[in-house]
């Protein structure tokens, strides 16, 4: 991953997370009400939902919002079923792309996600044909301010986390899935708060792009992002330096 910036690409989707804080309270949303059902509504019971919640506070998801997501798992409320559904593809460049969705139509769901492919100059492909390239990791990203590096980097890794990184003006931890809810609690019984804080799909090797391929790829994430069904999106490529998102 030389050159590649993890905290530009963060950084850039927790702009878009700001400006359309509405829009991320939804897709959290339906995340916590996946994990309730599936595993329960009690956090202390369901490493799941403790994830979710956690990555709700970390986008400052007002708890009534919170709760009234696990109400709906539970019934207490009226709700949808969702469909975990996940595709794969590329993207102009040979781009390897992941996309996660949380649907109540899978149908809707593949069509408005192989538009954007298509309409980005690229193509879905089959299950598994890029998930490969990827490993899932847990990250959680921490503003520098005036913490102390190695204090803060023994508590993580005496935590279980695998990685500790400086980056720019934040610091980077990385966890297997596994312990990424053990750290996670670690570091959040020793007062400090996260940017952002989740399980999440890290690339092996970059794919650079030209500027030609970058306006074509950014329409393909710009649809996805404004899909309602979409929840996350992962893939490898590297921008060119200075590339404005």
């Amino acid at each position: 991953m030389s050159g590649h910036s993890k905290w530009k690409n963060i950084a850039g989707k927790k702009g878009k997370a700001d400006a359309q804080r509405g829009k991320i309270f939804t897709k959290i949303g339906r995340e916590i009400i996946v994990a309730a059902k599936s595993g329960g509504p009690q956090p202390e019971d369901n490493p799941r939902l403790r994830d979710a919640i956690s990555k709700a506070k970390s986008a400052n998801m007002p708890n009534d919002n919170i709760e009234r997501a696990i109400k709906k798992a539970t019934g207490e409320l009226a709700n949808v079923d969702y469909l975990e559904i996940v595709y794969e593809g590329y993207g102009p460049a040979g781009i390897a792309v992941i996309v996660e969705t949380l649907t109540d139509n899978k149908n809707r769901s593949a069509g408005s996600v192989r538009n954007a492919f298509t309409k980005g100059f690229g193509n879905m492909g089959t299950p598994g044909c890029v998930s490969f390239m990827f490993q899932e990791k847990g990250q959680i990203i921490i503003e520098k301010e005036d913490k102390d590096e190695d204090e803060l980097m023994m508590l993580a890794l005496d935590s279980g986390a695998e990685d500790f990184e400086s980056e720019d003006e934040v610091f980077i931890v990385t966890t297997s899935p596994e312990d990424f809810g053990a750290v996670r609690e670690a570091l959040e019984g020793a007062g400090i708060q996260f940017l952002e804080a989740s399980v999440t799909k890290i690339p092996d090797v970059m794919t650079e792009i030209d500027e030609e391929a970058a306006k074509k790829f950014q329409k393909m994430l710009n649809l996805l992002d404004e899909d309602e069904d979409v929840q996350e999106v992962y893939h490898n490529a590297e921008f060119p330096e200075g590339w404005d998102e």
